[in-house]
């Protein structure tokens, strides 16, 4: 909102404070100031000039010679070259010794021999945006209005003696974008009052009921709509000051009746139209558009309607879209007789929806979605009639033609002074706070001790609660006299959350692994969705209703296929040793269309592709394979505290016979995450060579983690080592061997591992010898040989009854 210092002043006394010092005030008390626009760009010794007679320039077509008069008493004869120049004008001269922008001195002259004695000045010579001049004042020199007085600086003419603040409001401070709710802010943060200008309309000839007529078919989305019937009007250019105004505002002036509803909704913050009352008839409806209707509106653009937008029609023609911009074939035009002036309170949600499918944003929906103040809407249209009939020479009719509105309540809000102050670590006393309120022109009156009914205007919308009477106490008594006081009450110190530490955990064990962290688009492209098993019931993808293409269409159900085109990037980039993984969430429907929540997983997603490392000296750079990855997902889990099952599976997407599913042992019957190698289908859909990946469900790992460091003592006695090797069928899982030797073999079995598989020819065939070293250990003495050998006995012997092994020899 660009508040004009100037047009301000008319409302609140501001003179005696700079606007530099104005809009720190401002900004302290919560509404920043972005931009102070000095409208005088350096325009010193400018006035106003009457040209008396004009001549060709005897040596030059182009040129003219002017006879003006600037006030001084001698005439001063000035060579012109603009071709819109004419005797009789009104004309800004800038005459010998004026400085134009930019450091331009005015001196006398000879032009092709004809002596100068000043300048006749353009708009834009005069550093204004002639882009914001009437359409017929922006080529050529600027000519003022015939009762311009001769002799009168150009800066108090054209309102260039004003500074212009440009007002950063958030969407709660409505009540700010118009002058009056500025006023009321800046006479609140001052401490003085705010004149508001008096409406003394005259009404003269019939009523407005006889000329035209309201319904409202939906109270909802208009709750109050009014016209008033203005006759006689003639259409012309509005007032300098009223220009000057709107110029220094960012609207360009058109004619004096759009002007003056312009001017109103800048100074009231209520949107008004006018229509040519003769072009729309004399029933006037609010309803919703009918499917298939179409309204050109006043930027010449003819637009389809639906039933989701309000229209003001006339005679049951579409004549304006409701709150958001007028119809062409109503517009006032030059031909303009008799108007109906247009003030209403539509809803600012379905203002919001026609302006956002349209695509269609003005200064009038702008106010309408952020929801008007239901007080002004008969203020601003008299206000308009008034300025109407003094300026448009307009007749207004006796009463408002109107439906809907009614008495209008204020919100009256108790507040605690007690809450107040504990709230603010102040001591604000009873009679500061009535003081405080008093300025922001709220009433208030005591209740109880120590309570107040505050009634809140209903200019300020955004005030519902005690606490928003507390922040407005806060802004006016100032936030920098707001003592600094120590905490009180419980503190809680910071701290992840489990869910937070176990992820932290994931992403410290495999950055030192040589992992890099990959952050991957959430949206994926169809295809993608079809070769990962899902971990949920769901098993369809959600789409976007309106994606950025075809790439992007759905929400990803697997973190791999994104790493699988992060891995292909790279590998085209010449990058072809990949260690990467994802920590993010995937998303699962059960039903093609969606009608409930779509499920939500947290995955961690690993991929391994190229070499594990460069070849050091002496020896070549080795192929990752499936254990490195093994080893990297073991990592995670014991860093985690837990210990994990790994069974040979063909998950989808994978190699059938190079891969795996993933159980914690705490959970066997439970499938948390799947690895392998990629299918080979994939890998030449990708274009990459052997490649290896892992998706594990975090959800499931964030019960039985436990990321926080454990310490332990150092083993103070020896360990006992024991080897086995068992033959047993090939279908046997090392996994298997590895869990019953632990369930066997008692507390003192500290760590088992498998060191060797062989097949060959020392092994009858459909067979295979697994190699199991055994530690033994116990915590508080030394073992002896007998508790080992018997510990030992069992595990070999479960070993025996369950996979009928056979020690080998």
């Amino acid at each position: 909102m660009k508040v004009s210092t100037q047009w301000l002043s008319e409302y609140v006394g501001i003179e005696d404070v700079t606007p530099e010092q104005l809009a720190e005030k401002i900004t302290r008390a919560g509404i920043e100031i972005d931009e102070i626009e000095q409208r005088n760009q350096g325009v010193t010794g400018v006035v106003v000039g009457y040209v008396k007679h004009k001549e060709k320039h005897p040596d030059a077509d182009k040129l003219n010679v002017c006879t003006v008069d600037v006030g001084s008493g001698e005439d001063l004869q000035i060579v012109c070259g603009a071709k819109n120049v004419d005797a009789g004008q009104k004309v800004p001269v800038a005459v010998v010794g004026a400085v134009l922008p930019g450091d331009f001195k005015i001196k006398n002259a000879k032009l092709r021999g004809v002596a100068s004695q000043g300048m006749i000045c353009s708009a834009k010579e005069l550093g204004m945006n002639d882009k914001l001049l009437p359409k017929d004042q922006q080529e050529g020199i600027l000519v003022l209005p015939e009762n311009t007085e001769i002799g009168l600086p150009i800066v108090q003419v054209l309102g260039l003696d004003d500074a212009v603040l440009e007002f950063d409001l958030t969407p709660n401070r409505s009540d700010c974008l118009s002058m009056i709710g500025a006023a009321y802010e800046t006479a609140a943060i001052l401490g003085r009052d705010v004149k508001l200008p008096s409406i003394d309309l005259i009404e003269a000839g019939g009523t407005a009921s006889e000329h035209v007529g309201v319904s409202i078919e939906d109270g909802e989305l208009c709750s109050h709509y009014a016209i008033r019937y203005i006759s006689g009007v003639k259409i012309g250019p509005s007032p300098q000051w009223m220009q000057n105004r709107l110029m220094a505002a960012g609207i360009r002036p058109t004619n004096n009746v759009v002007d003056i509803t312009n001017y109103v909704m800048l100074e009231c913050g209520q949107p008004l139209h006018a229509f040519d009352a003769d072009k729309l008839g004399k029933e006037i409806g609010v309803r919703p558009a009918r499917e298939g209707e179409t309204l050109t509106t006043l930027d010449g653009q003819e637009r389809k309607l639906d039933p989701s937008m309000l229209l003001i029609t006339g005679d049951d023609r579409p004549a304006a879209l409701a709150g958001v911009m007028g119809g062409l074939e109503t517009e006032v035009t030059e031909t303009t007789v008799n108007i109906a002036l247009e003030s209403a309170k539509f809803s600012g949600s379905s203002v919001r929806k026609t302006s956002r499918k349209l695509g269609l944003r003005s200064e009038a929906s702008l106010r309408f979605e952020k929801e008007v103040d239901p007080s002004a809407v008969i203020a601003a249209l008299d206000r308009a009639a008034l300025l109407l009939s003094r300026h448009a020479g307009g007749s207004v009719a006796h009463g408002i033609a109107e439906q809907g509105g009614g008495k209008i309540q204020e919100k009256t809000i108790p507040l605690s002074l007690t809450k107040l102050n504990a709230y603010l670590g102040t001591d604000i006393s009873m009679l500061e706070l009535k003081a405080i309120f008093a300025r922001l022109n709220f009433k208030c009156a005591d209740s109880a001790q120590g309570m107040l009914d505050v009634q809140v205007p209903t200019r300020r919308g955004d005030i519902t609660r005690d606490v928003d009477l507390i922040e407005e106490a806060a802004r006016i008594h100032g936030y920098d006299n707001i003592p600094t006081t120590v905490i009180e009450g419980p503190t809680t110190p910071g701290s992840y959350t489990k869910s937070q530490a176990v992820r932290h955990a994931i992403r410290r064990t495999l950055t030192r692994g040589g992992f890099h962290e990959a952050i991957t688009y959430s949206f994926t492209r169809p295809e993608n969705t079809r070769n990962f098993t899902s971990f949920s019931a769901g098993t369809h993808a959600v789409p976007l209703a309106m994606p950025m293409s075809e790439e992007r269409s759905v929400l990803r159900t697997s973190l791999v296929p994104l790493l699988l085109e992060s891995a292909q990037y790279n590998l085209n980039r010449k990058n072809a040793d990949l260690s990467l993984f994802e920590i993010g969430k995937v998303f699962h429907a059960s039903e093609q269309k969606v009608t409930v929540q779509p499920v939500e997983l947290t995955m961690l997603g690993l991929l391994l592709t190229g070499s594990r490392a460069d070849g050091a000296i002496g020896s070549a750079a080795r192929k990752v394979d499936f254990f490195d990855l093994k080893g990297a997902v073991e990592s995670v889990l014991e860093d985690l505290g837990l210990e994990a099952e790994f069974r040979a599976d063909s998950p989808d997407g994978f190699h059938p016979g190079r891969s795996a599913s993933l159980y914690l042992a705490s959970a066997p019957d439970k499938r948390i995450g799947a690895l392998g190698q990629l299918h080979p289908q994939l890998q030449r859909d990708y274009d990459l060579d052997d490649t290896y990946a892992a998706e594990i469900l975090l959800d499931e790992l964030y019960a039985g983690a436990a990321p926080e460091i454990e310490y332990r003592d150092l083993p103070r006695y020896p360990s006992a080592q024991r080897d086995i090797a068992v033959v047993v069928d090939l279908a046997v899982e090392a996994g298997a061997l590895i869990r019953v030797v632990r369930e066997s073999a008692g507390e003192l079995l500290e760590d088992v591992r498998v060191f060797d598989v062989y097949t060959g020819d020392r092994v009858e065939e459909g067979k295979k010898s697994v190699a199991l070293a055994l530690t033994y250990r116990h915590p508080e003495r030394t073992l002896t040989d007998e508790e080992v050998a018997a510990a030992h006995q069992s595990a070999v012997s479960r070993l025996e009854q369950t996979f009928a092994a056979e020690l080998r020899k």
